[in-house]
């Protein structure tokens, strides 16, 4: 049986609680070939949007109806960023564009957003 030191343990311990700090937390993953948010709800991008501007074209009723992915303060791994948006809240971004869902989709797996207006487009890989 091995045996470790109180003062291992204690720095192995604070060891693995910074790792875990540190790993980039995606709140979005990819389901069936589109990406989606931590609830299941399908994730859009909007064409107004200009890549790697830091911005989103999409405020007031737009954000109302399309609702910002939220990015948190997490490091994020490419091919993920955030914007910033004009209430300062840091908004999710996938290639340099803003991420966000409709209020019209009702359940995980709906896409009703998709081509909205021609404008409007799932992410998928």
């Amino acid at each position: 049986m091995k045996t470790v030191s109180l003062g291992s343990a204690i720095l192995l311990g604070l060891f693995s609680l910074s790792a875990l700090a540190a790993d980039p937390v995606v709140p979005v993953k990819k389901t069936n070939g589109m990406l989606v948010d931590s609830k299941g709800m399908t994730v859009y991008t909007f064409d107004k949007d200009t890549p790697n501007s830091g911005k989103s074209a999409c405020t007031g009723t737009c954000a109302q109806n399309w609702p910002p992915v939220q990015a948190g303060d997490v490091p994020l791994p490419a091919p993920y960023s955030f914007v910033t948006r004009d209430d300062g809240n840091r908004q999710l971004a996938y290639q340099g564009k803003p991420l966000y869902t409709f209020v019209k989709d009702k359940k995980p797996g709906d896409k009703t957003g998709d081509k909205a207006m021609n404008v409007w487009h799932v992410v998928t890989d």
